[in-house]
């Protein structure tokens, strides 16, 4: 029996038994008139049931043996970690498309299966250096910046001044009758010298970063900052990855440099700077800091199941493949961050590509997409929204798996659950459809406790259905919870519960084949953040 049919009959049961005149009750017509509501919302919410049976042989595709199979590469030192921008991150759009491509499933991506998105990172040049009175010092460890918070500096025998600590707040004055508009700045940093008694002022005032916004407010072209503190870890070569060229935001750069350097550029011993008077010093600097934008190229990768009656209209499933890389050697699996939502992905694919060979077909489109980015602020997504492959209009939801194969300790008693957040966000009718269809078959424990608005941990908001959320499209995000291993290089294959993420991920496909399925489109009726 069809979606349709089982709407019919059981829309026709409900009446039935709400038929005042079949009813042997004394009640108001108003009370009547709510049971009737109340079961006919009712038989709307289990309404997936009966056709959701036929769903069963696919669902049983998704085993613990297909899921550690695909997860066992994904995860494995020959990806390096999957972060965005890499190597392994291309290797493993390349392993995804092969499986999409294995299932019989079509390009989604307007006839390719990649959806390209440009991705900067600024690495920094082999010429930085600074110069003062002829002598050249490299970039290290007497001359460094942070290469996340600066830009592209050239500065020409420029003079630089000296403003103690440089401290401008309401209740002190470093920079009173100095005139530092176009050259740079010199301070004392607070790492290395104390407070000095003749300021008592808030602690707000004392930071380097407070002293780099008062010291670009006053014109300063760069800020020099004494620091000898072997503390302070090396800043990395390279930023952030984003996806401008030149990101705007022109503070002055702030430049770390030992008590050799400040010596040289105020002509006195370094046992003499800590009795320097604010002014202008003996020797102005050059400053080449050099910034290169090398651009790279990760991908989406899509697959396309075209439905039957309802074709024009799409259902997203998505899980983002990237994870953290390589870090001081360590590989970052990723297992279940989120190998488990990638391997989620291609097991829900297999399931509606052996059901479509079956002559089951779903009646709506769906798209099968992998995401990259996600760990770098959901970068994939967000491209894809701005970027849309298919109408976002037509788009009826997004069924986002990201983590998916562990317990947390919250649960470690009683293992049979899921997080379901942001499923009652934007449409009515999603948490009846999952919850039939869990109900049914899956019977696992739908924890909502992240779905709460006041959620100090706002995971909501922390992937990638959040950018299909902000464009009106019904959510649900399948989340396990936080484990030890968040983040960090012990998230690897071994850990992952092959038998629960199994049922976790049926109970994807169960809603996936309602939604797909089912005669009218998702409302979008609710509004909730």
């Amino acid at each position: 029996m069809s979606g349709g049919n089982t709407y019919l009959v059981a829309q026709q049961q409900a009446a039935s038994r709400c038929d005042p005149f079949n009813q042997r009750m004394t009640m108001t017509f108003k009370t009547m008139f709510g049971a009737c509501m109340l079961l006919g919302m009712a038989a709307h919410a289990q309404l997936p049931v009966k056709q959701l049976s036929q769903a069963t042989p696919f669902a049983n595709t998704i085993t613990p043996d297909f899921l550690e199979q695909r997860l066992r590469v994904l995860a494995s030192a020959e990806m390096e970690g999957r972060e965005t921008g890499t190597p392994g991150q291309e290797k493993a759009a390349i392993y995804i498309e092969s499986q999409f491509q294995g299932f019989g499933l079509k390009p989604g991506a307007a006839g390719q299966w990649r959806q390209y998105y440009p991705m900067f990172i600024d690495t920094l040049g082999s010429h930085t250096a600074l110069e003062v009175n002829g002598t050249h010092i490299p970039y290290g460890d007497d001359f460094k910046a942070n290469i996340m918070s600066s830009h592209g500096d050239t500065l020409e025998n420029v003079p630089v001044v000296f403003v103690g600590r440089g401290i401008a707040d309401k209740d002190r004055d470093d920079y009173a009758g100095l005139d530092v508009k176009g050259k740079v700045v010199l301070f004392l940093s607070e790492d290395k010298y104390p407070a000095d008694s003749a300021y008592t002022g808030a602690a707000r005032g004392l930071s380097d970063a407070a002293k780099r916004f008062w010291a670009s407010n006053k014109g300063a072209k760069a800020v020099l900052v004494l620091d000898d503190n072997p503390r302070k870890p090396d800043f990395p070569r390279a930023g952030f990855m984003r996806m401008q060229r030149n990101p705007g935001g022109r503070m002055a750069n702030e430049y770390l440099v030992r008590s050799g350097v400040a010596a040289l550029i105020s002509g006195v011993d370094s046992a003499s700077l800590k009795t320097l008077k604010p002014g202008t010093l003996a020797n102005p600097v050059s400053i080449l800091y050099e910034k290169v934008p090398v651009e790279l190229k990760p991908s989406n990768v899509l697959a396309f199941l075209e439905g039957t009656d309802k074709k024009d209209e799409v259902l997203f499933i998505t899980g983002h493949y990237d994870h953290l890389g390589k870090k001081d050697g360590k590989i970052y699996y990723g297992a279940d961050d989120d190998g488990s939502g990638t391997t989620a992905v291609l097991a829900l694919a297999h399931a509606f590509a052996e059901a479509k060979k079956a002559g089951k077909g779903p009646r709506r489109s769906i798209v099968f997409m992998t995401v990259s980015g996600e760990e770098k602020g959901l970068l994939g997504s967000n491209y894809y929204v701005e970027h849309p492959l298919y109408p976002l209009e037509k788009t009826v939801a997004d069924l986002n798996t990201d983590m998916v194969g562990r317990i947390d300790p919250g649960h470690e008693q009683d293992t049979n659950y899921i997080y379901l957040i942001g499923d009652n966000k934007l449409s009515s009718a999603m948490r009846p459809i999952s919850e039939a269809a869990n109900n049914e078959f899956t019977k696992m424990k739908l924890d909502y406790t992240y779905n709460d608005p006041k959620d100090v941990n706002r995971f909501y908001y922390r992937s990638d259905h959040y950018n299909f959320a902000q464009h009106g499209i019904p959510i649900i995000f399948y989340f396990n919870g936080v484990h030890e291993d968040y983040h960090k290089p012990t998230d690897t294959v071994d850990k992952i519960h092959f038998g629960l993420m199994a049922r976790r991920v049926q109970l994807v496909f169960y809603t996936a084949w309602d939604i797909a399925n089912r005669d009218e489109k998702l409302p979008v009726d609710r509004h909730e953040q």
